[in-house]
């Protein structure tokens, strides 16, 4: 009886995810294109975002080379040619997820669109690729955040539309994402210890295999790093001068001395840091 139950149940799982599935590809002609940004939904419907943020490259210090890298791709890209899909990992607050983000004023002309997924909500990638395929446009599909935990299998989803799926993947389509994690998933130390020394050459565990190789399916990685104290302070200011506040550099100015205190509160000399603070000194220079 318990068979012939759970049996049931999982015919109704499957229709109903087939289902989902017809009504997701139906809702092609429901989308606005002409917008530059889109968002995945909970329903898995393709949603247009109407004032995507337009941060310029040049506002972004200290990312040098990781920006012309990823610059360097993305025009690639929208030119047509061979392009790598990215991964941009490191220490948080420093630049990744506002990198990818001012790639669309950048490219926009070009034809670049960006559509955010939720990491969890990576199960559905087939289908999002699925309406993409045959659109004139670039898109560049971004997971911000981008981590699985032990036993989350919606990571299979990504590693198939990266490499593994017998469908190819579409010429007009890449994926960026971000993550604090290199390999995605969490890693733990019994997992190194059934590592294995042959010929002098260490073999890692199955574990560590398995997540090694998802994170080698992104072509291009691109490693972030902490701010030292001079790189926060030019961030801030470039961040105040695009207010229109003047901030000079190694003369002890009240807003230099409260940027290193705000950094110092917080425990991060970062780029998100920097606009927070920037955020907090206009307005208190705006009440007077």
């Amino acid at each position: 009886m318990l068979k012939t139950i759970a049996a049931e149940l999982a015919r109704i799982a499957d229709v109903q995810e087939a289902r989902l599935a017809d009504e997701r590809r139906a809702v092609g002609g429901d989308i606005d294109w002409s917008a530059l940004a889109f968002r995945w939904r909970e329903d898995g419907r393709l949603q247009a975002i109407d004032a995507p943020i337009a941060l310029p490259l040049d506002r972004l210090h200290g990312i040098e080379t990781q920006k012309q890298r990823l610059v360097a791709n993305t025009r690639q890209f929208v030119a047509g040619l061979p392009a790598n899909n990215a991964l941009l990992w490191g220490t948080r607050g420093s630049g990744k997820s506002s990198l990818v983000k001012a790639l669309l004023p950048t490219f926009a002309d070009d034809g670049l669109r960006i559509v955010e997924v939720p990491a969890h909500r990576l199960v559905d990638l087939p289908d999002l690729v699925a309406i993409l395929a045959n659109r004139p446009e670039k898109f560049v599909v971004f997971s911000d955040d981008l981590s699985f935990e032990a036993g989350d299998g919606s990571y299979k989803a990504l590693k198939a539309v990266l490499d593994g799926s017998l469908a190819a993947a579409p010429d007009n389509v890449v994926i960026y994402a971000t993550s604090n994690r290199r390999h995605l998933l969490p890693e733990y130390q019994s997992e190194n210890q059934a590592a294995q020394q042959i010929d002098g050459e260490i073999h890692h565990g199955e574990a560590v295999e398995e997540k090694i190789s998802l994170s080698e399916r992104f072509g291009l990685w691109l490693s972030f790093y902490p701010f030292d104290q001079t790189s926060y302070l030019e961030i801030a200011a470039r961040h105040l001068a695009a207010r229109d506040i003047d901030a000079e550099i190694g003369v002890d100015a009240p807003w230099e001395r409260a940027a290193l205190q705000w950094a110092l509160a917080r425990g991060s000399r970062s780029g998100r840091t920097a606009e927070q603070f920037v955020r907090d000194w206009a307005g208190r220079q705006a009440l007077g």
